[in-house]
This record gives structure tokens, C-alpha cells and sequence, in this order.
């Protein structure tokens, strides 16, 4: 298996986002770290098992929607779901348990764990040799920013120095907070715990970003029926953290609003779902495209989407095929 000791911009370790710096372990590297992991979480091998926690229920396994709206969807994506949050049901699904590689999905579950134990008014300083890096807006390096703006920027932005930033403020409260947690890399065991509790059988990070890590290795696995447990725990458990994931291009401001920055919205698909409450893409060598949309298709009628294995620009037009369908079977209800 090929390491990951080439340089960040190689086709290996290709993303949507800006790469990180290098002042952040960026990657576990090799069996012995991921196997480490697995210990430290108690990840087993994948037994189908449904967290006994809010949101989550059991659903029939259903290799593809046959009849209805959905009958003639045809997707580029290798998996994909649609779960109506509101009654359980499994709409549609599309080798809904396969594990793939998660890409920038996995910045959902550290938003989550970051939000877990760091007040959302709290203050980061940005490092100073955070680059700029094409026609990517970066933070200001040396400033100050509130910690929501900066889980904006990052989920937003799909933005792997971002990623690098809140793991690293929040490795030492996740140690305050949880007895079990290791020295280092304390907001990645974290998220492998929190994956755990919420039943996500196919899911574990070996990065808190979801870059590739080799040319053979992801950075994160899950399946599409995992990914929408996840997302909607997320909408449903701290909607506040990602409400900017709804917003289009969004303007941000430093502390002391002495720096100001805009995020692009890497979510292609925003402006045309109304209704939407967190939307989050994905894409890599090795994933390929990812989409994962949470949105209302009445009033207090969420329903969860997820696309994975697309391709980039496809993932978008996968999505709007199933929201379109959605729209239709819900109404027919």
C-alpha cells in the first residue's frame, strides 16, 4: 500500500477544497494507526446494528425503488438513499449498505464533535502560514475568528485547512471532556466514538477531513443508510451549527471585524431546494463525487438525501433527480 509521502497536491490527495497545512498531522498512516483506532473506539466488523438513540430506527433494506416516482431514476451514483425523517420510511435506496469512501462528508461529524465541547461564541486564532491557494478564500492567519464562522468557512468551503483547525482546538476539551480519550488526535477518536454510538456500522475516520490518504486508502469510509443516520442526527441535534450549509455565498467576519472573507458554497444544488437545512458535498479521487442535502418538503416534513460514488458534476444532477422524485411521493401521500 502506497504511504502518503507524496506531496498534498497529487492526484493521490486531490479534493475539492484547499490542501492544509503542514503544522497539523494531517494523516494516520498505516495499518498499525488504523488498527490503533479500531481499538481505541471499539469498531468492530460491520454487524448491521441501529443505535438506540433519537432519530435513529430501523429500516427495510430495499435494493432499489421500483414503483412510483422513482421507477425510471436513473443515478451515476454507486449508492445512494432517501429516508422521509419524519415517518422512517425508506423511499428509495441504491446498494444503501456498501461502504465508500465519505470524502468531505466526514467534516459533518467534526462540526458535531467540536460543537460538542467548545461554546460556539468561542474565539480560534488562525495560524499564520495558512495559504491562499488558488481562487479559494482562506481565513486570515494570525486573526481571530468566532468559532462559528469558522465551522461556516469550513463546511461551506469543504475546506481541509479548516478541518485541520477546529480538530486541532478542539483536541484538548474533547480530552477534558471524555476520560477515555487518547493524547493525540483526540477529535478523531472522537468522532469514531460518536459514529459508534449512533450505530453507524459501516462508518470510521482515519483523517478529520476525508482526504485521500494514499492513492489506495480514503480518509474516511461509511455507507449512504449510515450518512443519513448521521445527517440526520446533525440536522436534528444542533441545527445552529449548520445553518450556514442552506446559505449561498456567505460573507465572513473576523472578532474584531478588522478581517472579512467570503465562502463560496461548494454545494451547486443550494438555491434551487427550498427548504433546504444542511447540505454537504464531497469529492476525491477515490470517492469520486458526494452529496448528502437534508431538507423540508412541507412544514416540519424533513427528508434526507444521500449520493455517493458520483461523479463531481453528476452528484448534482443525482441530486435533483431525487429531490424531484421526492417532492412527487410525498405529495402522492
Amino acid at each position: 500500500m502506497e504511504t502518503p509521502n507524496q506531496p498534498l497536491n497529487s492526484p493521490a490527495t486531490r479534493s475539492e477544497s484547499v490542501q492544509g497545512p503542514s503544522w497539523v498531522p494531517r494523516v494516520l498512516i498505516g495499518g498499525l494507526i488504523t488498527l490503533t483506532i479500531f481499538l481505541a473506539v471499539g469498531i468492530s466488523a460491520p454487524s448491521n446494528r441501529v443505535a438506540n438513540v433519537p432519530g435513529n430506527r430501523d429500516v427495510a433494506v430495499v435494493s432499489a425503488a421500483v414503483s412510483g416516482p422513482f421507477e425510471n431514476t436513473s443515478l451515476l451514483a454507486k449508492s445512494a438513499i432517501v429516508v422521509d425523517i419524519q415517518s422512517g420510511a425508506t423511499l428509495f435506496a441504491r446498494n444503501p449498505d456498501i461502504q465508500l469512501p465519505l470524502a468531505s462528508l466526514t467534516k459533518v461529524p467534526l462540526a458535531l464533535v467540536v460543537s460538542e465541547v467548545l461554546p460556539l461564541d468561542s474565539r480560534i486564532t488562525i495560524p499564520h502560514d495558512i495559504p491562499q491557494v488558488g481562487k479559494f478564500e482562506t481565513l486570515s492567519g494570525g486573526v481571530q475568528w468566532p468559532l462559528q464562522e469558522v465551522i461556516d468557512f469550513t463546511l461551506i468551503t469543504s475546506s481541509n485547512d479548516g478541518a485541520d483547525i477546529l480538530a486541532e482546538a478542539a483536541n484538548g476539551p474533547v480530552r477534558q471532556k471524555f476520560s477515555g480519550a487518547p493524547t493525540l488526535n483526540s477529535t478523531l477518536w472522537r468522532m469514531n466514538a460518536l459514529a459508534n454510538e449512533l450505530g453507524l456500522s459501516q462508518t470510521y475516520f482515519l483523517n478529520v477531513s476525508g482526504l485521500d490518504i494514499s492513492t489506495t486508502l480514503a480518509g474516511a469510509y461509511g455507507s449512504a443508510r449510515d450518512v443519513a443516520i448521521l445527517f440526520e442526527y446533525a440536522s436534528q441535534s444542533n441545527p445552529t451549527v449548520f445553518s450556514g450549509t442552506a446559505r449561498g455565498n456567505v460573507l465572513l467576519t473576523s472578532e474584531y471585524g478588522d478581517k472579512q472573507t467570503v465562502a463560496y458554497n461548494t454545494n451547486e444544488t443550494e438555491a434551487e431546494i427550498p427548504g433546504l437545512i444542511l447540505g454537504k458535498t464531497g469529492f476525491t479521487d477515490l470517492a469520486g463525487g458526494n452529496l448528502a442535502i437534508v431538507f423540508d418538503v412541507g412544514i416540519a416534513h424533513p427528508v434526507v438525501v444521500v449520493i455517493l460514488g458520483s461523479t463531481k458534476e453528476g452528484r448534482f444532477e443525482d441530486a435533483r433527480k431525487l429531490v424531484e422524485a421526492t417532492r412527487a411521493a410525498i405529495a402522492l401521500q
